[in-house]
């Protein structure tokens, strides 16, 4: 549950963002509230996700 997990922003729309798994990338996409994610993130940055947060990697 706590694992850590790392993402690519595929895409941005509005309030959202999408994120594909890196380690899974047949995976639907992960939609996320851009509140939740970095203020700095763009389309093709790279998230970790561990414990309960996204970071830049």
């Amino acid at each position: 549950m706590f694992e850590r997990k790392e993402y690519t922003v595929a895409r941005i729309d509005g309030d959202y963002a999408y994120l594909q798994l890196d380690d899974a990338p047949e995976m639907e996409l992960k939609c996320v509230a851009r509140a939740l994610l970095p203020a700095e993130i763009a389309e093709g940055a790279r998230l970790a996700y561990e414990m309960m947060q996204y970071t830049m990697i």
